[in-house]
């Protein structure tokens, strides 16, 4: 799996977006009346960040709406925007999946990566392995948990929000990287925490964020963590790379998007007011609150992140044999 540290290098030309940039003579236009984000999940962490970046994001439109539409893995959103006005009005705050993931797991989608121009990232975060009570006690790091699964494999499963999504594709690769079949139980909501507590499954991968007061309290144990550093919420877990696991490390990021043909003056326009909200007090509050970083790619250096991860899922996908769903 290819980290972000390599993103740079080698850009693929296997995504292409739009070329972004401020023409030489282009002027500043004026402030929008009323701009709308969309994101495309239930009301949980991608609307409360972006709440938080649009409030400080009043020199870009008087009137910033956040409006959830949910629907098909987050598509809904996807689709409207593509078909939105192009003149930076209309704005979708994504993981960026619906591009890097999306396109190697689903037979047929309504876009293309064509169809959007990427402005920025803003925030990421990792993911953790985490066991419960069917899991012994004496399983205290991933390769006693490893060993454990080898000699009980029909109790080696694990939990995620669902088929084809990036969780499912980690597990998938640590049990083909380690050796043991592990079955794959895909969840919705909370599903799989609370299996996880009763002792349905053996584990489960999904966010930091999601588990991080459960872990903390003993009801469960994190064995290790996707990011390229410990997290700060659980220093005493080490990453897959520290537990032998390098090729594991792995970070989801969200990130804005407007229509391709937003013009490239008021693309830099929405990246500037971007890029000065996450650097106010007041987001940087609000967003260790959730459990997720700050972590800002703008324009040309986000084009070619996506590029990179795109390459790199889509040798995931073939590596681990799965067949794309309508």
């Amino acid at each position: 799996m290819i980290t972000r540290r390599h993103l740079l290098t080698g850009a693929a030309a296997s995504v292409v977006f739009p070329a972004v940039g401020l023409p030489p003579q282009a002027a500043a236009q004026s402030r929008l009346t009323t701009a709308h984000i969309l994101t495309g999940y239930t009301p949980g962490l991608p609307d409360a960040v972006a709440r938080l970046i649009a409030d400080q994001m009043k020199d870009y439109a008087a009137s910033i709406v956040i409006e959830t539409r949910p629907g098909a893995s987050g598509r809904v959103a996807v689709e409207a925007v593509k078909a939105g006005e192009a003149d930076g009005s209309i704005i979708l705050f994504a993981p960026l999946g619906f591009i890097t993931l999306f396109p190697h797991v689903y037979k047929t989608l309504r876009y293309e990566p064509r169809d959007f121009t990427p402005v920025s990232t803003a925030v990421s975060f990792a993911t953790s392995l985490i066991v419960g009570p069917k899991v012994p006690s004496e399983a205290r790091t991933l390769a006693d948990f490893v060993e454990w699964c080898r000699g009980n494999p029909r109790h080696a499963t694990y939990g995620t929000p669902g088929v084809g999504t990036s969780l499912h594709f980690i597990g998938a690769m640590l049990g083909r990287t380690a050796g043991f079949e592990y079955l794959h139980v895909p969840y919705q909501g909370r599903g799989a925490i609370q299996d996880l507590l009763k002792g349905e499954i053996a584990s489960a991968i999904l966010p930091i964020g999601s588990s991080v007061a459960l872990v903390q309290s003993g009801e469960l144990r994190a064995l290790a963590t996707t990011g390229p550093r410990r997290s700060p919420l659980l220093p005493d877990v080490p990453t897959m790379a520290e537990a032998g696991y390098p090729a594991l490390e792995d970070l989801t990021w969200y990130g804005f998007f407007v229509p391709a043909k937003t013009p490239p003056d008021r693309v830099e326009r929405l990246n500037s007011a971007i890029q000065r909200a996450l650097r106010t007090e007041e987001v940087k509050s609000g967003i260790a609150k959730l459990s997720v970083e700050i972590d800002a790619i703008a324009t040309d250096e986000f084009a070619r992140l996506l590029a990179s991860e795109s390459r790199r899922w889509k040798a995931i996908v073939q590596t681990t044999a799965f067949t794309p769903t309508d």
